[in-house]
């Protein structure tokens, strides 16, 4: 199973010596992973599981990846640069209020082809409605 993976980083990532905080506790070696040097889309741990996510998919003859999360969420950034990256479609559904202008990882997610829908719920008479906007 383990072997079952889609090529999408550069692992392993390398680990750096936190020299001030090994000096301070000086009975400990201090290293953190360096993940963010994984090589998609500004790196990320999300790369590791993705890279399994996109294998089955493709493996299945799956055409279209679909994930959730917030606007400005690693995750949907790094699943739409896999998707862009294996050749499949990818639909984020996003919370929020529907932004006045595009940036940071929601605009990345944008510029690598992840289709964009934000979820408004509403609270209205009737009840509970869910508004779906569709920003592309």
């Amino acid at each position: 199973m383990l072997a079952n993976k889609y090529p999408l980083g550069y692992f392993p990532t390398p680990l750096e010596k936190m020299s001030n905080l090994s000096k301070k506790y000086q009975d400990y070696q201090l290293f953190i992973k360096r993940d963010d040097n994984s090589g998609l889309a500004s790196g990320g741990n999300k790369v590791r599981k993705l890279q399994y996510f996109i294998y089955e998919a493709l493996n299945k003859a799956y055409d279209t990846i679909i994930t959730a999360g917030a606007q400005q969420s690693n995750h949907c950034r790094q699943t739409a640069a896999a998707c862009a990256r294996a050749g499949l479609a990818c639909y984020l559904l996003l919370g929020g209020e529907k932004p006045k202008i595009f940036n940071g990882n929601l605009l990345l997610s944008h510029l690598l082809g992840g289709r964009i829908f934000i979820l408004m719920e509403r609270i209205g008479k009737g009840g509970r409605v869910l508004r779906v906007l569709n920003l592309n």
